[in-house]
Parts: C-alpha cells; structure tokens; sequence
C-alpha cells in the first residue's frame, strides 16, 4: 500500500491509465489524468474530517484509488471498542468524489474508506474478461485483494447502483468480512421480462422500469460498443455532451460549487482508457438488466448478515426487487426503505436522510 498521506490527490498525473490502441485519443478527448486529478482535488477540498488520499496496491499490481476518513473533532476514550469501518462502493460511471455529500457526516462516528472501483476513476485500469461471470469475479476479487490490504477484519458493505450489485456479490463470496449490507438503489437485482411475456405485461414492464434519457441514450448504443464510447468519441465536445445529458450532476451539488466542477469529474472519470465499463457490459444484457440477476442468488446471504436497501421514492430503479429480496429471505433482517424527493443517486438528493439513516445502523 502506498504510504503517501495528504487531504488530496498527490501521484503522477497518468499512473492508473493502462496502454491501449486508444492511445492517440487524449489529443482529441480534452482529458487526461492530471486533468480528473485536478477536478477531483477540487471536491475534496469540501471535506473537512481527516481524509488520507492514496493508491491501495494490490498483490497483482492493480491499485485502487482509496480514502480514508476520521473525525478530527471528537476523540474516544481508549477502553471503547473502534466501530466497525464503513465501506462506500459506488456506481457504474461514477467516483469518490460523488460521496462529497456523505463523507463527512458519516465519518462523525466511525471510519469511512470510499474506493474507485477497479477500471473507474483513478484505479488501475486492465483488462476485463467478456463472459458475465469472470467480469463479476473480477471485480469482486478486486475488493476482497483490497480489503486484505487495508486490512480490515469486517465492515459495513454500501454499494450503490452497479457498487450494490458487486457488493452483494462480495458478501456472498465473503460473508463473515461484511456485518452490515447496505443496498443504495443496486442494480442488476430483476430479471428481464421474457420477450414472450412483453407484450401481456406490458404495462406492468413499462410501470417498473423507466429509465431517464440519458440511460436510454446509452442503452442505444450499448450493444455495439462501450456503453462510454460516445462520450470519448464525441472528442472536444464531450463536457458539454456530459453537461446537456446529465445536468442534474450540476443541480444536486450546486450549493457546494457554482461551475461546472461536478460534471467536469463525471466526464474525465469517464472518458478515460475504458475497463470498468467493458466488464460492465460483459455483465448486463441492456442497461437496465443484469445477465446474472441477484435475486437468483441473494437467498445465499447468511440469514445472520443484516440488509438495508434504500431506494429513491422517484427513482428508475424498481423498488419491488427489494420487497422481492426480503420476501425471499424470509425472517432474516431484511429493512427496504423509500426516501421521499430522491432519484437513482439519492445520497446526493437527500444527504441529510440519507446520512442519518446509514449513521444510524
């Protein structure tokens, strides 16, 4: 593990980025590493707790781009046992510095590590296999290599979106490392409506499953390429294809910065060398299905390990699969919750809600 500390980004400008035959676009993508650096830096300005920034080496060379959280403020007797760490895992497209909301709130009263995932944001950037099953495997393995060396015994697992998949996955894989999962609208949990069945559910599919433009967009090209390939490919206008498709990112954290800086970070997270999102695809049919759904599997949770699943009152993400999911754990603690006023990313819609129900677990 790296041993630099500093309260932000301190590395070479392009140490995560791998080699590929994309290796001419940075002259036509208005991106680079130094450059997500940079808007990173900026986020994480806003935080005010005892942050330590660094790259996490795995045995395999990969690193994993990782803070670390405590509270400044308050000190703790020395007979009172250290509560359990809290691990952030976010989703498909996204970074560290979207938590900008959570970090500090939830660090009040244990220690918090967010992590990029691996071939996100500023982690290590490598190959992922095309079949559904080793891209899951590997990402998991990712955070299990990462895990050991942080050297954390156990943790409360929160992974939101694609972060809530991979993390129930892990606390299947592992289950006496996770005491607590915590599911923010996870995807991937449904299966796909048979084609068969389309057209007499018709409705039904429709009311459960609406994803914004922005998704739909994506899902349109997603088959033929990267599901990111057309923000890279859009060159010089890519920000602003991030700024007309997403200008929600500027509205949740507009009280903290009054530029551009949010989807400045979404876009250099994204149009970067792609990794994450090749085993992204790998494991989904569409967007909006997985290929390998969690439902199938989530029986496989220890009926001991406790579930919260949150989800957004008016987000795209259907909220019946976490009625679904308690129903099939039957008596194991399994709590779903509906936070009023919040869409798909709704630790940025309702952080205070939001940071009070995690906080309270």
């Amino acid at each position: 593990m790296d041993s630099s500390t500093t309260a932000a980004p301190m590395t070479s400008d392009c140490e995560t980025e791998s080699s590929s035959d994309f290796s001419w676009w940075p002259s036509w993508r208005p991106t680079s590493m130094s450059l997500l650096k940079t808007a990173e830096s900026k986020i994480l300005a806003r935080i005010q707790n005892n942050l330590w920034a660094r790259f996490v080496k795995l045995p395999n060379q990969d690193r994993i781009w990782t803070l670390t959280l405590t509270n400044k403020t308050v000190h703790k007797p020395a007979e009172e046992p250290p509560k359990t760490p809290l691990v952030m895992v976010h989703g498909f497209g996204g970074g560290v510095g979207l938590w900008v909301r959570n970090l500090d709130g939830l660090s009040r009263s244990r220690p918090v590590h967010a992590f990029d995932l691996l071939g996100f944001g500023r982690s290590s950037r490598p190959h992922f296999p095309s079949d559904a099953a080793k891209a899951e495997e590997q990402f998991v393995d990712s955070i299990e290599r990462w895990r050991q060396s942080v050297g954390l015994e156990s943790m409360i697992l929160l992974g939101h979106s694609l972060g809530g998949y991979l993390a129930t996955s892990y606390a299947i894989q592992y289950p006496t490392r996770v005491s607590h999962l915590i599911l923010v609208d996870p995807w991937g949990f449904p299966e796909r409506p048979k084609a068969e069945n389309q057209e007499s559910q018709g409705t039904e599919a429709v009311k459960t499953f609406r994803p914004p433009r922005w998704v739909k967009v994506i899902a349109g090209i997603v088959s033929f390429f990267n599901p990111l390939a057309v923000i890279r490919a859009a060159g010089p206008w890519g920000p602003g294809l991030v700024n007309r498709f997403r200008p929600d990112f500027r509205r949740k954290f507009e009280d903290l910065f009054d530029d551009d800086t949010m989807t400045q970070y979404i876009y250099h997270c994204n149009a970067q060398t792609p990794s994450g999102e090749v085993g992204f695809r790998a494991m989904s049919e569409s967007l909006g299905w997985a290929k390998r759904p969690m439902l199938q599997r989530v029986h496989l949770l220890p009926p001991s390990m406790p579930v919260t699943m949150l989800y957004g009152a008016v987000s795209w993400v259907d909220s019946s699969s976490g009625d679904k999911a308690a129903e099939i754990r039957g008596k194991a603690h399994t709590r779903v919750m509906l936070i009023d006023d919040a869409s798909h990313h709704v630790y940025a819609d309702q952080p205070e809600t939001f940071n009070k129900v995690v906080e309270n677990i």
